[in-house]
């Protein structure tokens, strides 16, 4: 099986959407093609994102989505893996790992200084992957997020 990984374009929103709103059911969303389809596309269009889409002769398996960050600390770019998702037939057959280390490579290209991301607490078979892959956790940080109210 040779699994292919290349950079997604505005263009691979119709392939990717399908992918993205599973990957949003997967953590409780409900199934909305249609807002799913609408985010990537603008998410491509502006170049806010970098996809990196996972296939194999031609179908889509899976992609993982990076939005860039910087550290101000050290002055230098990072990326934060937010989105990973594999189509649940393909799993343990090498897409995860072929995606993450496309991001790997990616990242290395635009000279960044690492690549974060976060899973949850449950998501076990996730972190052995990453942990398989050399990613390791850090230590000495607390996560916080800020709820926003919707505006109306």
């Amino acid at each position: 099986m040779s699994i292919a990984v290349g950079r997604a374009s505005p263009a691979d929103t119709g392939r990717l959407a399908p992918l993205f709103d599973r990957y949003r059911v997967f953590y409780g969303q409900p199934s909305d093609p249609v807002r799913a389809r609408a985010f990537l596309d603008e998410r491509l269009r502006r170049g806010e994102s970098v996809v990196l889409l996972a296939e194999l002769d031609g179908q889509a398996l899976g992609f993982t989505q990076l939005f860039p960050s910087f550290s101000s600390v050290f002055t230098a770019r990072t990326w934060i893996l937010n989105d990973l998702y594999v189509e649940a037939a393909a799993r343990r057959r090498g897409v995860g790992a072929a995606l993450l280390g496309a991001a790997a490579g990616f990242a290395r290209d635009t000279g960044a200084l690492r690549l974060e991301l976060e899973t949850g607490h449950d998501n076990q078979a996730a972190q052995a992957l990453y942990r398989r892959l050399g990613w390791r956790a850090y230590e000495g940080t607390s996560r916080f997020r800020l709820p926003l109210p919707e505006r109306a």
